[in-house]
This record gives C-alpha cells, structure tokens and sequence, in this order.
C-alpha cells in the first residue's frame, strides 16, 4: 500500500559553506495547488527559481513558506543603502503625500522596499555558495515531506474508518423495510383507507404500488455508492497524490445521499441517509488535509 502525504508540516536545516552560516526553515499548509513563496536575502534572488523547480520536485499540493537566514562568520554585515532609488520614491510619493491620498513614509517602510537596503558583503553571485544552499534546500525539503508523510500516515485510518462507515450505512439503506415491495403495497393500502372509505381492487392497488416502487427505488443509488466505496479504497491504498480524485469522489457520493434522501418517504431511511451525509461531510473535511 502506497503511503498518503498530509499538507501541514515544517522543517529547518542549518549548513555552512565557507565563512557563510545558513539556516532553511520550510513550512506547508492546506492548498488547492502548488504555491511556493520564498523569503530569500538581498543578493539572493537569483536563487528563486531554482527554488520553485525544487519544490515541484517534491510536492505537487500545499501552500508552502520558505526562509533563508545567511551570516558570514568573523565578519559584521556591511548594511548599505541606494540613495539614488530612495531619493526616486520620495519623489515619486511627493505628490501622493500632497494630495492626502497617502501618508508619508516612514523610513523603516522605505527600507522594506526590495533594493533600497542592502549588504556589502554580497558583492558578486558565488557558485559554491549558491549550490550549497540549494542542496540544503533540497535537504529541507525532503525533511519537509517526511513530517507530511508522518501526517498521511495518521490520516489514512480516519479515512478508511469514514469509508467502512459509508458502507455500512450504504447496506443498512439497502436491508431497510421501506425499500421492499411488500411494504410499499401495505402503507399504500394504508393510506388509501384513510384518505377513502372504501376498498381498493387489488390490480389497482398493484399498479399504484408498483408506480410508488419505481419512484422510490434506490437501487441505482446504491450500486453507484458501492461504486465509489471501491473507487476510494483504491485511491487510498494507491497513495498521494490523490488529494483531488478523493474531493471529486466526494462530491459523487453527496450526490447520491442526496438523491437516496429525496426518494425516502420512511423515517428510518431518512435518517440512513442524513448520516450517510454527515459520515461524508466527515470524510471530506479530512480529505481536503490529503496532498
């Protein structure tokens, strides 16, 4: 059985290179797709798009956060500051200040500009330095996946308990009373009686109870919901990625808990049917954790 991965996790990693100290820290949370965003030091963005290759490599789900923190040993970081760019956005906010459709700057805000702020010591791209990183991105990421593995693994039971549920709930719609025939014809003649005084013909009552039948049966209903209760034992057992097929198959069998609703005109497949929808609901809600 091939192994579920979460979506939620962290890792950190420490290295050096040189003189050069480095610390990754990644964290994922839930997402529809893949979003990687990267919070990397001045000089650095040229790692960006490496680093984006690197996360695709190892997940295809998960909001993702990564930082790089860098510090070159035996040395105090030489901070420095584009005066020609700063003096251009003072200008260039001069007349928003004016006109009151913005406040004026601080000089912290100005400094959280991308290249208003940067360091000395970076003064040319480094080959080794760069590649070091990666691979220790690389090694971060991994970690990463083993602390989502180690989620997956904690939700493939809860799954699998949600889907036995589902079809246990599915047999019990199948065994209930008010799907037979024979109980259809009684409460019909039932009915009848009370709404007229009087006997119904028999070959009347058949055809009218044999109609009720074909509105209220649930067969299809059934053999669909047996059909993905196969279709999602075989996406868990196959592993991730499957997050997506396992929402989709969701949606299928609210479908046809809803329809098995509609059909019921007896309490007691009514209620099969409302906790068919809230066993379900369950299963999704731990399905949208599934990378």
């Amino acid at each position: 059985m091939a192994a579920l991965s979460g979506m939620t996790g962290f890792a950190r990693l420490d290295g050096t290179q040189g003189d050069w100290r480095w610390a990754w820290e990644v964290r994922s949370v839930n997402g529809k797709g893949l979003e990687a965003r990267f919070r990397l030091p001045a000089g650095f963005d040229r790692l960006d798009i490496k680093a984006r290759e690197l996360a695709k490599q190892h997940f295809n789900r998960g909001n993702l956060q990564a930082s790089l923190t860098l510090k070159r040993e035996g040395s105090a970081s030489a901070v420095t500051i584009d005066q020609d760019k700063l003096a251009a956005l003072l200008k260039a906010s001069q007349p928003y200040i004016e006109a009151g459709s913005v406040s004026r700057p601080s000089f912290g805000d100005l400094l959280q500009i991308p290249g208003v702020l940067g360091s000395e010591e970076i003064t040319a791209p480094d080959a080794a330095l760069d590649r070091a990183l990666l691979d220790g991105l690389d090694a971060t990421l991994a970690a990463l996946k083993a602390a989502r593995l180690e989620e997956g693994a904690a939700l493939a039971p809860v799954l699998s308990g949600h889907v036995n549920e589902i079809e246990r709930l599915t047999v019990a719609a199948g065994e209930c009373s008010a799907v037979r025939i024979d109980s259809i014809r009684d409460r019909f003649r039932a009915k009848f009686a009370e709404l007229i005084q009087g006997d119904l013909p028999e070959e009347r009552l058949a055809q009218e109870a044999a109609a009720m039948a074909v509105k209220m049966d649930i067969r299809e209903e059934l053999d669909r919901l047996n059909a993905h209760i196969g279709s999602a034992r075989d996406l868990l057992s196959g592993g991730s990625p499957v997050g997506r097929k396992l929402d989709f198959l969701c949606q299928e069998f609210n479908r046809e808990a809803n329809t098995l609703c509609s059909k019921s005109s007896d309490s007691s497949l009514t209620q099969i049917g409302l906790d068919l929808k809230n066993t379900i609901d369950q299963f999704r809600e731990q399905v949208q954790n599934v990378e």
